[in-house]
């Protein structure tokens, strides 16, 4: 068996406008959204990341540009064309650590888990997530955006 490890990373700011805040494909009730040309799922960009550096095909940038001209803003679909740039890998395991002050994590990890599970067809015990604030030390632990890393496990 082959076993590789993708790591990825996003971060975005928070904006003050009507946007929905969307983690992890689940819609969370807050007064702001992620300053984005998408609808700016910084979980579902860092996951796609890690991905990415499994494959060495680079999904956010050009092809993910590419389809917020045409109107496709979900990052789900984003994450789906990584997905199938697995070939016939198998995700295993995925680890995601969050560092934002706002909103909380811990009450929503459950919906997040399932969503992600269900997109990447594994199991929801096969989805780490963690949250923190980093004891206010960065601009995501004072509360201006949000940051996500992601370790993806996959086998052959």
């Amino acid at each position: 068996m082959k076993i590789k490890t993708g790591l990825g990373q996003d971060s975005h700011a928070f904006c003050d406008t009507n946007k929905p805040l969307v983690l992890s494909g689940v819609v969370f009730d807050y007064s702001k959204g992620l300053n984005t040309n998408s609808d700016g799922d910084v979980v579902f960009h860092s996951i796609t990341n890690a991905i990415s550096s499994i494959t060495g095909v680079n999904v956010l940038g050009t092809k993910a540009d590419a389809l917020c001209k045409q109107g496709v803003v979900d990052s789900a679909e984003y994450l789906k064309l990584a997905f199938h740039d697995l070939n016939h890998w198998k995700i295993q395991h995925i680890a995601i650590a969050i560092e934002c002050l706002y909103p909380k994590i811990s009450p929503m990890i459950e919906k997040m888990k399932f969503s992600i599970s269900k997109l990447l067809d594994i199991a929801p015990e096969d989805v780490g997530i963690t949250a923190t604030t980093g004891e206010g030390l960065t601009e995501f632990g004072k509360g201006s955006s949000i940051q996500v890393f992601s370790i993806v496990t996959v086998t052959k």
